[in-house]
Parts: C-alpha cells; structure tokens; sequence
C-alpha cells in the first residue's frame, strides 16, 4: 500500500509541471516575469508531455493518464498546426511582395552573405534590425542601395538601430521607439497601386525584469491589422505561444511561416552561437487579405539569428 501511494505520488509530481505549463499558455497569464521567456520552449514542453501519459499508462494510475492526456492534447492542438500547410484561401491576383527580413547582431552579420541572399531571392523589401552606421555603411558599399534605392534609415550604435530597403518609393511613417529599440516604418507605394506599410519589428528582448515593459510596449506600439494593408517583419523577441504576439493574428494578421508548414522552424540561436535550445522569434505578418505564397529560414554568418523570406501575394483590388 505504502509503495502504492509513493508510486502514484512519482506519477502525480511528473506530471504537474506539464498540467501547469498548459494552464498557463491556454489562459495567457504570465505568474512571473521569467515566464515570458520560458513560454518560447512550449513546442518542447508539447513533445515532452507524452512521458507522464505513458509513465501513468504503464504504472496502470488511470486518473492520472485522463489528465495527462487532456494535457497532451492542449498542447498538441496549440503546437502541431505550425507544422501543417495552411495556407487558407488566396484573396489574390498576380502582384506580389517579396520580404527578407534579418537581424544583423549589433551589425556584425556578414555583409557578403546579406548581399548574396538579396541577389538570390530578390526581395522588394529589407527589414534590417540591430542596424549599426557601420554595417549602414558597408552594405551601401557593397551596393544594397543601388538594388534597393529607396531607404528609411534608422541605424543607431548598439542594438537599437533598424533599417527598411525597398525597390519601390517608400514614405517614412512615425519611428517607433521605446527603451532605445527603433522600430522603423515606412508605406510602401507598389506598382500594382497598392499602398503597404511595413514595420521592421523589433521590440526589447525580455532577458531580465527591468525590461519586460519595453517588450511589451514594443509590442503592443505596432499597428494593428486593418485599413491600410500591413506587414510586419523582423525580431519579434516573442513566439507565437505569447499573447501580445497572438493578440497581433487576431487583429487580422497571419505568420507567414505558420501557414506554410514552417512555424516549428528555428530562427534563433543559430548553430553555434548558443547552447538554448532553438525558438521562432522572427516572423513576417502580413495582413489577411495578402496570400501568403512561400516562406523560408536563412544562414547569414556572423549573426545570432537566421534571416527570413516570405512571398506574399497582393489582392487584385488596391486599398
């Protein structure tokens, strides 16, 4: 009797931390502030949920196997559709947006290998984040201006810098800027007539208690879907397992990478540079009228974070 309850009581403290970690990513709390951070590893935790269903199945301690399947199954249905191509109806005709978005490490990203990927996928626009005047300097001298002329630049020292590259006309809109992390904005004017603002996002990393306001004011400063079409690219500093990020979705947009059966797909830390095991922190969001057609994850050297693609598909009537 005694090993009996010793048993059940192994079963039971294996499986609390998976029935609390559901609790809390299904109803969006955040108890404290390492929570933010830890949310990011839910696609992990899913996975891992299938050692207390099976332990409780093998030990034969049936109430405990309900529970951790309701459990499994939360997660499941939160994770798995990130590896399901969806890519929903095509409200579009022929124009397209292509987007690359990339964080450059303080501007250490190799500027070669961002040039490379411009010529490879032929973006009409470049998200640029932790955009330094020194790695401004070297990609206009490697010639990223003369393929992408029309700038929005606003390349700071240290990490808050960020930049927008477009082969078409673009109008700068109001910089957003909260704890020293720029935020850049600008309407691009499409020739399929077309007006797109597009922000490179780029909020606090939530790293420490000081700056989960900054993350959050970050993200709740970018616009919401609707009116004018809309993208927003770049660093998120968030998955889509954080309310501010599923609050943005249900304004209206939709994760290029979700939809295409790539929202599992790391993008930060690359290889090497981290021993964390790899999150989805970098997102293109396009507006739910844009088809979202193709969508792909980089190597860029030099950098923490892999570069995304994502082609979108524009409606046939401009806004």
């Amino acid at each position: 009797m005694i090993k009996s309850r010793w048993t059940s009581a192994l079963v039971w403290l294996v499986l609390s931390p998976f029935v609390a970690w559901a609790v809390l990513r299904l109803g969006g709390w955040t108890p404290v502030w390492q929570w933010i951070a830890l949310v990011a590893f839910t696609p992990y935790v899913a996975a891992a949920s299938a050692v207390p269903l099976l332990l409780s199945l093998g030990l034969r301690r049936w109430a405990a196997a309900a529970v951790a399947l309701v459990t499994s199954v939360a997660l499941a249905l939160v994770v798995l559709p990130r590896h399901i191509t969806d890519h929903g109806p095509l409200p579009s005709g022929d124009q397209r947006l292509r987007v690359l978005a990339t964080n450059l490490a303080v501007g250490a990203g190799d500027t070669a290998s961002v040039m490379r990927l411009v010529r490879d996928l032929k973006p009409d626009v470049v998200t640029v984040q932790e955009l330094t005047p020194e790695a401004r300097d070297r990609l206009d001298d490697a010639g990223l201006r003369a393929l992408l002329p029309h700038v929005v630049d606003r390349a700071k020292s240290g990490v808050g810098g960020s930049g927008l590259y477009s082969r078409h006309p673009v109008s700068e809109r109001p910089l957003i800027e909260l704890g020293a992390f720029r935020q850049a904005r600008g309407v691009i004017s499409h020739p399929s007539g077309h007006e797109i603002e597009i922000v490179s996002v780029h909020p606090c990393a939530p790293s420490y208690d000081s700056r989960i306001p900054c993350w959050d004011t970050g993200l709740e400063a970018l616009p919401e879907a609707g009116g004018q079409l809309r993208v927003l690219a770049g660093d998120f500093n968030a998955t889509l397992d954080h309310r501010p990020v599923r609050d943005l979705l249900d304004s209206g947009y939709r994760d290029a990478a979700d939809l295409t059966g790539h929202g599992l797909t790391p993008t930060w830390p690359q290889q090497g540079w981290s021993r964390v095991p790899g999150v989805t922190i970098d997102h293109v969001l396009a507006d739910r009228r844009m088809a979202v057609h193709a969508f792909s994850v980089h190597a860029l050297p030099g950098t923490d974070h892999r570069p995304i693609f994502a082609e979108l598909g524009l409606p046939t009537t401009a806004s």
